[in-house]
C-alpha cells in the first residue's frame, strides 16, 4: 500500500474505531454487556466493509481507472444494501442487543465516510502530471552519419 494510501487509511480509521469506542461505552451503560457487544460487532463489521471497499477502490483506481467512478458508485451502494442486510439478519438476535448493534452500524458508516471524505480533501493530489525534469544531455534528433 503506498504512503499516501496508508496515511488516508489512518486519518479515516482512527475517527471511526474513537467513534467506535465511544459506541461501544454508550451501548454498556445503556443496555448492559449485550449492548457493548451488540455495539462492538457492528462497529467492526462497519470497519471491515468499509475497509474491504476502499481496497477494492484502490485497486480498481491501479488497474482499471476508467472504471473508478462507476465502480465507486457501485460499491457504495453494495456496501449499504449489505449493511442493511446484516441488520435485518440480526434484528431478532438473542447473541447481543439488535438495537446497540445497529446504531453503531450506522454511526461507524457516517463516520467512516465523513472521515473519507475530510481526508480526500486534505490530501494532495496532482490533478496535473508535473513535467519531468530535462535531462543535461541533449537528444539525438537525426541519423548519426
Amino acid at each position: 500500500m503506498p504512503s499516501n494510501d496508508a496515511r488516508n487509511l489512518l486519518l479515516i480509521a482512527v475517527p471511526t474505531a474513537a467513534a467506535g469506542v465511544v459506541a461501544v461505552a454508550v451501548s454498556g451503560a445503556v443496555a448492559g454487556g449485550k449492548g457493548a457487544v451488540g455495539a462492538a460487532v457492528g462497529v467492526l463489521l462497519a470497519m471491515l466493509f468499509m475497509g474491504l471497499g476502499l481496497y477494492a477502490l484502490q485497486w480498481t483506481a491501479k488497474k482499471l481507472p476508467q472504471l473508478f467512478q462507476a465502480m465507486g458508485l457501485m460499491l457504495y451502494v453494495a456496501q449499504l444494501l449489505l449493511l442493511m442486510i446484516f441488520v435485518a439478519i440480526f434484528k431478532n438476535t438473542s447473541l447481543f442487543n439488535p438495537k446497540a448493534f445497529a446504531l453503531s452500524l450506522v454511526v461507524a458508516t457516517v463516520v467512516w465516510m465523513a472521515a473519507q471524505a475530510r481526508a480526500h480533501m486534505k490530501s494532495k493530489i496532482f490533478y496535473v502530471d508535473p513535467e519531468p525534469e530535462k535531462s543535461e544531455r541533449p537528444e539525438k534528433s537525426g541519423s548519426s552519419s
